[in-house]
């Protein structure tokens, strides 16, 4: 394992129809679809120009535990040094498993927990894959962050369970009713945490992923002409401009135009 227990390493996007997916989001970002076979229901890995950007499955008759259809959407995957270990200690921290600690092939050791606020996240042990690849140019990952209610009760439930190191944002960027938090600092940040309290209701918070793009505006009318829809935005940003979309079966993510970042202020 390279990467610290913590870090954002992997993230999957669950959806029922492979075909209409896989169309978008080559249409959008140009990404190859490799079918690693039936061993593997089917389990498509995702590559942007040849590198890793995550992984694509079809969850059609699969259900949550209370019984309802697994919906369409992305999930993120913190490293782990040891997911069996790393998931005992969610349950003493107030989250609950959802998916138990399981091994996938060689490939590494995952779990699925929700955390004490109730929001998923994925562990990752990493074996002979060690997650996606750290590019930074469009269509791949780019940023991570988990929006919550219940900010002092997410911050404390990830630094025990995957020893983040939460650094908050100054308050002359984040203002005084608004508190953000990183995973490390500076460059070494791999995700955020927001109190999202005063800016969406709490039905809509959870981990949110950002693919980077090359325009915003390009992108967004390339969305519409493939299906998806724009839910919000787009905005402008130090960190570029965003805009939340949802993919034609409703699985939502960021995209951010980071070379259109305006300065703070």
């Amino acid at each position: 394992m390279t990467r610290s227990t913590g870090t954002s390493t992997w993230l999957d996007l669950s959806i029922t129809d492979t075909e209409a997916a896989k169309a978008f989001y080559s249409g959008l970002f140009g990404w190859e679809f490799e079918d690693l076979g039936e061993s593997m229901n089917h389990y498509h890995l995702i590559r942007n120009d040849g590198a890793l950007v995550g992984g694509l499955m079809n969850v059609s008759g699969m259900t949550c535990p209370a019984g309802d259809p697994l919906p369409p959407e992305w999930s993120v995957y913190l490293a782990v040094d040891d997911a069996d270990a790393r998931t005992a200690k969610a349950t003493e921290a107030g989250g609950t498993v959802i998916v138990p600690p399981d091994a996938i092939s060689d490939a590494g050791r995952m779990s699925v927990v929700l955390d004490a606020t109730g929001a998923p996240i994925g562990l990752w042990q990493a074996g002979t894959l060690e997650g996606y690849e750290f590019t930074g140019t469009p269509g791949s990952p780019v940023w991570f962050e988990l929006m919550t209610h219940w900010y002092d009760e997410a911050a404390a439930f990830y630094t025990e369970v995957f020893d983040a190191q939460l650094v908050p944002m100054a308050e002359e960027m984040s203002g005084p009713d608004f508190r953000y938090a990183t995973n490390g600092a500076g460059e070494s940040a791999s995700w955020g945490l927001c109190d999202a309290t005063r800016m969406m209701p709490e039905d809509a918070t959870g981990w949110r992923i950002y693919l980077g793009v090359d325009s915003s505006a390009a992108a967004i009318a390339r969305v519409e002409e493939l299906g998806g829809s724009v839910l919000d935005g787009p905005m402008p940003s130090p960190f570029g401009t965003v805009a939340t979309i949802a993919d034609p079966e409703g699985a939502t993510f960021q995209i951010s135009a980071m070379a259109e970042a305006v300065p703070e202020g």
